[in-house]
């Protein structure tokens, strides 16, 4: 069961379709500064309409978006920030390993390395979850890890 949905999500962060790249909050743990959020990737999204045709894949750059956007709902869910912006200050160390592709679902994880009053570091990770009715053998792979920059405005 979400602890979030996407009304939800939208009392916190500013991000609209097509831009808003989370569905679900799974969990936020304020004291720890981690988030987890989920992202269900429909063959609908508007970005696979040229990225590519003939076999879609979702950009790696929207990825790192999804994360940075679930890392927004962490701080701006914590009352000191409440009603402000989350904005982008820099991405380091992205490594994309696996494709995601229409029907797949990431689990995107955000943990705050630093968190100032003004601006921090989180370190995210998304995850490929196994589709329904998967094989046993079947794992979740990683789409993406890297270290998010992030000022407060």
């Amino acid at each position: 069961m979400a602890l979030m949905d996407r009304e939800q999500i939208k009392e916190i962060i500013p991000h609209r379709d097509p831009f808003l790249l989370i569905d679900e909050i799974e969990s936020i743990d304020e004291e720890r500064g981690e988030i987890t959020a989920i992202k269900y990737v429909r063959e609908s999204e508007y970005y696979f309409e040229g990225h590519f045709p003939q076999k879609k894949v979702m950009p790696g750059v929207l990825i790192v978006e999804a994360l940075a956007q679930a890392g927004a709902v962490a701080i701006l869910s914590r009352e000191k920030f409440r009603g402000k912006l989350a904005y982008f200050g820099g991405i380091k160390n992205a490594k994309f390993r696996n494709q995601v592709v229409p029907g797949d679902t990431l689990r995107l994880s955000v943990t705050m390395e630093k968190l100032g009053s003004r601006a921090g570091t989180a370190r995210g990770t998304a995850e490929i979850l196994p589709r329904e009715g998967a094989l046993a053998e079947e794992k979740t792979q990683i789409a993406c890890q890297c270290d998010i920059m992030f000022v407060i405005g």
